[in-house]
This record gives structure tokens, C-alpha cells and sequence, in this order.
């Protein structure tokens, strides 16, 4: 995509080409990449997900070969501690999914009194007899069937990405030079500055992102079981650390991770106080994460508008699902510190950030007439 922006912005200044023909390359060329993404997300978004990591875990390879460590053994270091620090997380949630599957046959029975109570209220109230209800019922189970076996298909996939990420990761690293040399030896010499700072900015911007996102998600996850804590909601510490991994992908994961203690309550406590004091705790955690968190943390390092923010997450679930969520933030930043660095693109560039002009170009090249 970004080599069909510089054919058709660097098109030879002896022909001009009408604008409905560039512009038609290019939506042309945006369909075709979107295609091709679509198409091979299998292959794409482990490989995505690898350079990311790679990238993140860079500074620890590096500290390692300063220490003398060959580089086979620096790369097993770095993978092994970046797999002991996700297995500690994953240990600690794994032991507080222990104790909530102890008290699964309470919270069951519990839901199943709520279920029928709901059934007499409408049958009650808005004449809709429990045979109707049933049958409405089992149409959702119908979907909901199809949706698990949808989940299970992507949980399968993702183990399976699991698996590749590490072996990706460990032959980033081990080709890193390699690969850096062919980035220089496809530009002239003369443009190695350009494109040493363009790498430099993209390893520090998706540094800084991944960094600022961990810090961000330990911050909500602490806020999140403080308040469940001081409400009385079972498992609020599991609610609150998985609130705080859904809210990793933006603006669509903060509302799940409301609706799960809210149901919690629902099933474990009598009336709807708690309920309420759930949404406005985390409507006021909401309110500082997007305003003081976010800003500061996380989007201060990217530069990327809001509005942008939230149409590539969006288009990146279209795409690529829940990982296309994650990956759409950095990737676009890094689309971002391209169109910057190259004259033609960057309205494109500016288009993306969070630098507002007091006036457009419009009322500047007005005044000068």
C-alpha cells in the first residue's frame, strides 16, 4: 500500500494525471491490500505479532550480548524470561479460576432461580408464555453454539500462534543484522539517514507503546479489584485483572469488562446497589484511564488522533479480528513515522497525528491572495 501512495504521489512532473485516476489507484490499491491481509491473516498476524515482540524484547538481547553471551544463548535467555514473566501471569489467574470453578455449582443453581424468576416477571408482565420463551431461548442457544464453535476455531488458531511466535522471535533476533542490511542496501546511500531515523523512531514508538500499554493494564488492573473489593463482588481481584486484559483492546473490551462483575452481582447478590456502584466505579475508572492514563502513557508515544485510533481499530477487527485490534495501534503509528519522513506523504502523515491546526490551509492560502 504505502509503495502504491509514492507511485501515484511521485508520478514523473512532465505528465499530470487527472485526480479521478490517482485516486482510483489508490482505493484500487487499498482494496487489493486489504484483500491480500484478509486473505493470509494465518500467516500475517504471527509474523505481526513476532516483530512487535521482537522489537520489545530487543533491549534485553542487546543488554545480554554486552555480557559477552553468544548469540544463540542471548536469544534463549531473552525467550526464556519473557516466557517465565508470562507464566507467572498466567499461574495467577490460572489459581484464582481454581477457586471461582469450586463455587461454579452455587453461582449455577443461583443463575438458573434468576433465569426463572425472569420467565414468570415477562410471562407476567407482557403476556409471553413460558412455551414462547423457550423457543426464543433456544434460537439463542443456536447462535450462541455457533459463536463458541466459532471461539474454540480462533482458540485453536491462536495456540497455534502461540507456538510459531516463539520460533519467529528467536529467528528475528538471530537475523536482525541480516535483515537491517537488506532494509539499507533497498535504498540508496544517500538516503540511509533517512531511513536509519525512521528505524530508530519505529523501534522507539512501538517500545514505548507496548511499555506504556503494560503500565496502563497493571494501573487498571489494580484500580479495577480495589473498587470490586470495597463493593463486596465475589472474585474481584479475577474480575478485575481480566477487566484490565480486555481493556487492551480499545473501546470495545472496556464495555465486557463491565458486563462481567455487573452479572457476577447480578447472580451472587440480592437487589441491584452493587450493580450500580460497579457501573459508576468503573465509569469513573474509565473516565481517568481515557484522560489521564491514556494520554500520558499510552497514546503520547504514537501520536495518533482519535478518530484515527478508532476506525483502525475497528477496520484492524474487521480484518484480522481480536488480534487485528491490537496490532492496528502500532502498525498505523509506524505507517505514520513513514509518511512523515517522505515529502509527498505528508498530508497523509498529518492526517493520522494529533497535532490540530488553529487554521486550515484553506483560510492560510486565502489571506495571502
Amino acid at each position: 500500500m504505502v509503495v502504491l501512495f509514492i507511485f501515484t504521489t511521485q508520478m514523473p512532473a512532465t505528465k499530470e494525471y487527472p485526480f479521478y485516476l490517482k485516486t482510483t489507484v489508490i482505493l484500487f490499491g487499498i482494496i487489493l491490500f486489504s484483500y491480500i491481509l484478509f486473505t493470509i491473516r494465518d500467516i500475517l498476524i504471527p509474523l505481526a505479532f513476532a516483530v512487535v515482540i521482537s522489537i520489545l524484547l530487543n533491549p534485553v538481547y542487546i543488554r545480554f550480548r554486552r555480557w559477552k553471551t553468544p548469540p544463540v544463548v542471548a536469544i534463549t535467555l531473552t525467550l526464556l524470561l519473557a516466557i517465565l514473566v508470562l507464566g507467572g501471569i498466567l499461574f495467577f489467574l490460572g489459581t484464582q479460576l481454581s477457586l471461582f470453578s469450586d463455587t461454579f455449582p452455587m453461582l449455577k443453581q443461583k443463575l438458573m432461580q434468576i433465569i426463572t424468576e425472569s420467565q414468570h416477571w415477562l410471562q407476567e408482565r407482557f403476556n409471553i408464555s413460558a412455551k414462547k420463551q423457550a423457543e426464543y431461548l433456544n434460537k439463542g442457544v443456536e447462535g450462541g453454539t455457533a459463536m463458541v464453535g466459532q471461539t474454540l476455531g480462533t482458540a485453536i488458531g491462536m495456540l497455534g500462534i502461540f507456538f510459531l511466535i516463539p520460533v519467529y522471535v528467536f529467528l528475528f533476533l538471530y537475523y536482525k543484522s541480516l535483515i537491517l542490511n537488506f532494509i539499507y542496501e533497498v535504498f540508496a546511500e544517500e538516503n540511509s539517514n533517512h531511513v536509519g531515523e525512521i528505524l530508530n523512531q519505529t523501534k522507539t514508538a512501538i517500545q514505548s507503546y507496548m511499555v506504556g500499554l503494560m503500565l496502563e493494564m497493571v494501573i487498571v488492573a489494580v484500580m479495577n479489584s480495589v473498587a470490586l473489593l470495597l463493593l463486596g463482588v465475589d472474585y474481584a481481584i479475577l474480575l478485575g485483572v481480566i477487566g484490565a486484559i480486555l481493556n487492551l483492546i480499545p473501546y470495545i473490551g472496556g464495555i465486557i469488562a463491565i458486563a462481567l462483575p455487573v452479572l457476577m452481582a447480578t447472580v451472587t447478590k440480592d437487589g441491584y446497589t452493587t450493580q450500580l456502584g460497579i457501573l459508576a466505579a468503573y465509569a469513573l475508572i474509565q473516565f481517568i484511564d481515557n484522560n489521564i492514563l491514556v494520554p500520558r502513557i499510552v497514546s503520547s508515544k504514537v501520536e495518533i488522533n482519535a478518530l484515527v485510533s478508532i476506525i483502525v481499530v475497528l477496520l484492524g477487527g474487521a480484518v484480522w479480528g481480536v488480534s487485528g485490534m491490537f496490532l492496528s495501534i502500532p502498525l498505523v503509528a509506524i505507517l505514520k513515522i513513514i509518511f512523515d519522513r517522505i515529502p509527498d506523504l505528508k498530508p497523509w502523515g498529518k492526517l493520522l497525528g494529533d497535532d490540530i491546526p488553529n487554521n486550515h490551509k484553506g483560510q492560510l492560502w486565502k489571506r495571502k491572495r
